[in-house]
């Protein structure tokens, strides 16, 4: 298969609002170049190291980018909607640029050079199947082949939902990941111990890419089901997905859809359930959380990562 690599140019005030047009596009294996904040880390911790490369400290500041990996073109319509709206901020021209097309050899070479082991939370250990590391600390090691235009746990959104999914699974706990993405969040829960998981994307893609990265892990068949559809209005799929029988409901979408979904979720979870919310932008957060208490959902939890939130909710009582 070819893949476009396309490069939107922004500023570093626009990264958040535009990854947020791209999330909503179903777009989240996002690379952020920006020459701003790397000069900000450069000399707030140069005063810890004895040597800082002077030439990287006087690098010309350059436009912001945001650079995703598509075999398509869905995002065009997001960023046009997103320059129209007076947001209060610089999102700079967004201007898009594509290269040649890439075959899968080629753009997993460019995967390579970036997507490194990392630690979430104080469990988890993230890696590219490519990658081998020492565990040094009895960590959870959830291995992934990023799935081209799905997740791959590097943004904060999808690290707010690990954090919390830390915090509240256990081993009879069964689970429902909507917009799962690569089945990150999913198979992470079952790695956590959770008895099993049902992952559901609006795209069918989604499917391939979620079973192989289960597959990676471990992860048995008879635990874990993934499926495509649209949850918010098709009714077969929210009968397939079933009411009352979840311990915890994660979704790590846009807000406008975590609003849409609340009442959903809320006739998804067992009584003593929980919902996981995230990729919502902090201007959003009222909305959700008055989506929420509409729906019958009292909010437990709210944290922060950048401009990114994540909110966890429970059925009132």
């Amino acid at each position: 298969m070819k893949w476009t690599e396309v490069k939107i140019y922004t500023t570093t005030e626009g990264i958040e609002p535009v990854s947020a047009a791209l999330l909503e596009a179903g777009i989240t294996g996002i690379q952020v170049e920006d020459d701003n904040e790397l000069k900000q880390f450069l000399n707030e911790s140069s005063t810890y190291w004895d040597y800082v490369d002077e030439e990287l400290l006087n690098k010309p500041v350059g436009e912001t980018r945001l650079i995703i990996y598509v075999s398509a073109n869905p995002y065009g319509e997001e960023l046009e909607r997103l320059n129209a709206i007076d947001m209060g901020i610089d999102l700079g021209r967004l201007a898009i640029e594509t290269t040649e097309d890439l075959d899968d050899k080629d753009w997993l070479e460019k995967w390579k050079d970036y997507y490194k082991p990392f630690t979430v939370g104080e469990k988890l250990l993230i890696k590219p199947v490519w990658e081998e590391v020492e565990n040094t600390d009895g960590r959870v090691v959830f291995s992934i082949n990023p799935g081209h235009v799905f997740g791959t746990g590097l943004h904060q959104t999808t690290q707010l939902c690990m954090i919390q999914l830390e915090k509240y699974v256990n081993e009879n706990s069964v689970v429902a990941d909507l917009g799962c993405g690569s089945g990150i969040l999913s198979i992470i829960a079952l790695l956590l111990g959770a008895k099993s998981a049902f992952a559901v994307d609006i795209d069918a893609n989604a499917i391939k890419t979620a079973y192989e990265n289960a597959e990676f892990n471990g992860i048995d068949r008879s635990k874990y089901y993934v499926t495509s559809g649209n949850v918010i209005d098709n009714t077969a799929l929210q009968d397939e997905i079933g009411y009352g029988k979840y311990d915890i409901v994660v979704a790590n979408i846009v807000a406008d859809v975590i609003c849409a979904i609340s009442p959903l979720v809320r006739k998804q979870l067992k009584t003593d359930g929980v919902f996981i919310a995230s990729g919502i932008i902090r201007d959003r957060v009222q909305d959700v959380y008055n989506a929420m208490e509409e729906s019958g959902l009292k909010v437990l939890d709210t944290n922060f990562k950048d401009e990114w939130v994540s909110v966890t909710a429970q059925i009132m009582r």
